[in-house]
């Protein structure tokens, strides 16, 4: 047997694969459905202040270097 690891990318799979289990074809061995967040909420408090904060200097930066540009 193998076991397979899929990600839902669509609610109506859920009930297909339901069916699928009903019928005997597979075993749902873990049931926990928890909708994506955000990254922003996912990632959350992963990078230290002091990085965070001179990555936003950068990207504001480079932005306004960019709309600046004779381009």
């Amino acid at each position: 047997m193998d076991t397979l690891l899929i990600q839902v990318t669509n609610l109506k799979a859920i009930g297909l694969i339901h069916e699928l289990e009903e019928l005997n074809l597979i075993k749902v061995l873990k049931n926990d459905f928890h909708p994506v967040k955000r990254l922003s909420e996912k990632y959350a408090g992963k990078l230290p202040v002091k990085i965070a904060d001179e990555i936003q200097n950068y990207v504001t930066q480079s932005r306004e270097e960019w709309n600046n540009s004779d381009i």
